[in-house]
């Protein structure tokens, strides 16, 4: 069911790219992000500088989703989601521990590029995002099926007295795509909403 937050601020490692979602460049950059931040977890278990360090697990892949001009064209033209996956913006992220400094991760980034020497790993960027208020929800089911999500969350903000201000949405991914069947992937989905005065 749908459900109205108010995101703080979180550290995250990211990077932006452009194009399907199914294609290698979408790969490496995914790639990238998860290289660094099991660099950041492994390197922390041998040599921890940080008072306030605890172990833990490494978070999941998130991106904000987006469609380039021409994209935008297509869609307004009737075009699917489905259809025009080659027009997408993306920015993926994965969120890191507030007790891992920039400086750390900057350090741990040079580290895993000379080791793995993966060209999108110089990519990748440190940030402090706060998303604010959001309407949530966690869809159950292909990717290519979020449209029906969507309109469940932007009904349940409109009766809750709020609306949606941005076209770009979250995807938080909580299942493996490649060991889970379409059907039951879970995904958590939102998008910035405000209060309609």
């Amino acid at each position: 069911k749908p459900e109205i937050l108010d995101i703080k601020e979180m550290n995250y490692i990211t990077i932006k790219g452009e194009g399907n979602p199914g294609s290698e460049l979408f790969s490496e950059c995914v790639q990238a992000l998860y290289a660094i931040s099991y660099g950041i977890k492994m390197t922390l278990k041998k040599d921890n500088p940080f008072e306030d360090y605890t172990d833990y697990t490494v978070f999941p892949l998130e991106g904000i989703w987006d469609l380039s001009e021409e994209g935008r064209t297509l869609y307004n033209e009737g075009k699917s989601i489905v259809e025009i996956k080659d027009h997408m913006v993306f920015k993926m992220m994965i969120r890191q521990p507030l007790f891992v400094s920039k400086d750390y991760i900057e350090f741990t980034q040079n580290e895993v590029y000379k080791k793995k020497k993966l060209e999108k790993v110089l990519e990748v960027k440190y940030e402090q995002i706060t998303e604010g208020l959001n309407c949530q929800m966690m869809h159950i089911g292909s990717y290519d099926n979020e449209p029906e999500s969507f309109l469940q969350m932007e009904k349940f903000c409109q009766e809750s007295g709020y609306k949606r201000i941005s076209k770009t949405h979250k995807e938080i991914y909580l299942s493996n795509p490649s060991s889970v069947e379409a059907a039951k992937l879970k995904t958590t989905i939102r998008f910035k909403i405000e209060k309609i005065v």
